[in-house]
């Protein structure tokens, strides 16, 4: 997948996230505490992920990425919340869980590649 695809697949991630953090919003507190930790985490995948195009050398660029890594794991995380305390029922995001899950994957493929292809060489 080229770096422009990705770009854009984590931006529509991100904006289905606030989307769905919208109606978090309206679950009361808790649902309040988990949106703003969701929109933080998954805005900042992509972010981050713009940021990587623009990495200086190979070792900023594996420091990026590892960024976007733990931030799509945590969104990740928060997903997986919003269900298990019983604020959605996993039907609802199924497809936000799948993307994370996805985009996670993708990105420490990426990074492994990178550590393995790059950061070593002289």
């Amino acid at each position: 997948m080229k770096p422009e695809d990705l770009q854009k697949r984590t931006k529509k991630f991100a904006i289905r996230v606030i989307k769905f953090a919208q109606f978090l919003e309206t679950k009361g507190i808790v649902g309040v505490v988990i949106a703003k930790q969701l929109l933080r985490a998954a805005t900042s995948v992509a972010a981050n992920y713009r940021a990587v195009c623009r990495a200086k050398s190979g070792k900023d660029f594996v420091n990026k990425l590892g960024i976007v890594v733990e931030e799509a794991d945590e969104t990740q995380f928060w997903l997986e919340l919003a269900v298990e305390s019983g604020l959605v029922e996993t039907s609802m995001i199924q497809d936000l869980l799948k993307e994370a899950t996805e985009v996670t994957a993708i990105m420490q493929a990426s990074k492994s590649s990178a550590i393995r292809n790059h950061v070593g060489k002289k």
